[in-house]
């Protein structure tokens, strides 16, 4: 997909999808960064440009169809279909700004090339859920159920897991769709963008 086609899908999920007061203006300031010409990874999962918008769009249709799986069509009667755009196009807003381009040596062929990479070059170290939570909310007001799934989506990978593991199970218990996001990234993340080895 070209980045014009990526962008072009999550905004038409946004749009179908997002109506909340504040919506409009989040969207402006993504079109403002970086969001649909970043990285997800500095060289995992969709570490390319455009790959924050397209693995966002992934973690999306995962949800979408895990809540299915789970629910069946009538899905959108237990998580509305609002709180499932929310959750999985913006559950990384977090990486918005976050990486930046240098150059490094590279042998190619016998010769020396620099070759750019993204590096991290965090301005607001927050966290990761908790950042795009808090990012987030400076738009548009966040049930708690959006904010505990995009809070917790990084699931057992979450550094803050080792000290508060039970704090986990509470909300996946509490909360079904934290879980299915986590899910949703997980599969997303191995099974819909595995770099390019």
């Amino acid at each position: 997909m070209s980045l014009e086609e990526i962008k072009e899908e999550f905004l038409q999920i946004y749009y179908d999808n997002i109506e909340r007061d504040g919506a409009e203006n989040l969207l402006d300031f993504l079109e403002r960064s970086d969001f649909f010409t970043a990285p997800a990874s500095t060289k995992g999962h969709c570490a390319f440009e455009g790959g924050l918008c397209l693995h966002s769009t992934n973690v999306y249709k995962r949800l979408v169809k895990l809540l299915e799986g789970e629910y069946g069509e009538k899905w959108d009667s237990v998580v509305s279909r609002e709180s499932v755009a929310i959750i999985g196009l913006l559950h990384d807003i977090c990486k918005v700004n976050y990486y930046t381009t240098e150059l490094r040596n590279v042998k190619k062929d016998g010769q020396w090339v620099q070759e750019p990479f993204y590096k991290i070059e965090d301005s607001l170290p927050y966290g990761h859920g908790e950042k795009s939570v808090y990012m987030i909310s400076g738009f548009m007001k966040l049930t708690r159920e959006e904010a505990m799934a995009i809070n917790w989506h990084m699931g057992g990978f979450d550094a803050r897991v080792k000290e508060m593991s039970s704090i986990l199970r509470s909300v996946y218990y509490k909360y079904p769709v934290a879980f299915l996001a986590h899910i949703a990234d997980i599969m997303a993340t191995y099974l819909d963008e595995a770099p390019e080895n």
